[in-house]
Order: C-alpha cells, then structure tokens, then sequence
C-alpha cells in the first residue's frame, strides 16, 4: 500500500515537472516568436528615414503626413515590451497607410526609382512582418491553450503563467476586410 502511494506521488511529481516544462516551452516559443517580429520591425524602422528623404522633394506640401510618420517611427522606437512595441507598430502601421495614400497624388513620386526600391524593400518587410505576426498568434494560442486547459492550468496558476495577448490589428481590421481598390 504504502510503495503504491509511492509510485502514484512519483506519478504526479513526473506530470507536474513535464507539464511546467510545456509552459516554460510554450512560453520561449511565443518570445522567440515575437524576436522574429522585433527583427522585421527594426528593419523597416531603419528603411523609414529613407523612405521619407525620397518623398520631401516631392511632397513639400504632406509635411504632416511626414511628422506622423518620423513621430510614429520614434514612438516605436522606444516602445519597450511586446505589447508596446504591438500598439507602436500599430500607429505606424497606420502613418504608412497615410503616405500610401498621400504619394498616389505624386505620379513623379510613383516614377523615381529610389522610392520605388524603398517602397518595394518595405513591402517586403510587411509581407515578412504579416508571417512573422501569424506564427507569433500560433505560438500564443498555444500557450494560452496550455494555460487554461486542464490539467496544465493548475500548475500555470501556481507558477505564474498568464493568458497572453494576441498581436492584434485592432482598428487596421476594418481596413484589413476590405478589399483592395486597383487601378490600372
């Protein structure tokens, strides 16, 4: 009786240790997910300057569209955490989107092709960022499922593992759903 007691509280130490160990995983899993974000997100921050040197010649009368976007830049720049830097990369997310829209009323702008490499190197880096955001959720929904799923959330709760937050695109959404207007 007593070595059966035995085998059965070895049992629950071995799913205790194997099941914090899941977390931890999961855990490193959604940070290392979001360093791969925080890669592209410096890229594009360091492509920004660029970007905006290209379009002063032209778009002498945008100069808000230019304040948003270097203030936008240097907010993200000091966001420190991960959800700081998501509600940074929100904003300027949405300062971009403002020049997007902005240089369509500059077909010299649209011409040059130093614009056109920068334009074409910051697609890349938001087609990056878009798979790098998907894989970030995937890591997180993991995670989260592991710490409100039983019998893993008795030992989140315990030790400190928390529901996290998924890299959202809050009211870039509606613009998300809608379709692309094409213009030929």
């Amino acid at each position: 009786m007593f070595v059966a007691l035995l085998i059965i509280l070895a049992a629950l130490a071995l799913l205790a240790v194997g099941l914090y160990n899941r977390l931890v995983k999961l855990r490193n899993n959604r940070e290392n997910a979001f360093a791969d974000i925080d890669v592209q997100l410096k890229q594009r921050l360091d492509l920004i300057p660029q970007l905006v040197e290209a379009v002063k010649a032209y778009m002498k009368h945008e100069s808000t569209v230019l304040t948003e976007i270097t203030k936008a830049r240097a907010s993200a720049i000091e966001a420190k955490g991960i959800d700081e830097k998501i509600a940074a990369d929100g904003r300027l997310s949405s300062a971009l989107q403002g020049l997007r829209v902005a240089v369509e009323a500059y077909p010299d702008l649209k011409a040059s092709q130093n614009f056109m490499q920068l334009q074409g190197e910051i697609s890349d880096i938001e087609n990056k960022l878009a798979a790098a955001r998907r894989f970030f959720n995937s890591a997180t929904k993991e995670l989260n499922n592991a710490v409100e799923t039983f019998p893993s959330n008795l030992l989140a709760g315990m030790f400190g593992f928390k529901r996290e937050t998924m890299y959202d695109l809050g009211e870039k959404r509606t613009m998300a759903e809608e379709a692309p207007k094409l213009n030929f």
